[in-house]
C-alpha cells in the first residue's frame, strides 16, 4: 500500500493525492484492521458492555471493586 501512496503521488494528479493523503493518515487503522482484526466496532461494542455493566450495578462507588468485577466478567 505504501507503494501505491508513493507511485501515486509522482502522478502529480489532485484526485489521487487527495485518496492518498487519506489512506496515509488512516493507514495505522487500515492495516490493524488486516493483521489483528480489529475495527472501531469491536471498541463500541465493549463500551456498550461497559454502560450496561455499570447500569445492572446502579453505580459505581468502589472503584477498585468495579474494575475487579470488569476484569472477571470481561477479561
Amino acid at each position: 500500500m505504501v507503494n501505491w501512496i508513493e507511485k501515486t503521488k509522482l502522478l502529480k494528479l489532485n484526485d489521487f493525492n487527495t485518496a492518498t493523503n487519506s489512506l496515509k493518515y488512516h493507514l495505522k487503522t487500515i492495516l490493524n484492521f488486516f493483521i489483528k482484526r480489529h475495527t472501531n466496532a469491536n471498541t463500541e461494542s465493549f463500551k456498550s458492555k461497559i454502560k450496561l455493566f455499570r447500569a445492572n450495578q446502579k453505580g459505581v462507588l468502589d472503584v477498585k471493586f468495579f474494575l475487579f468485577k470488569m476484569e472477571k466478567n470481561f477479561a
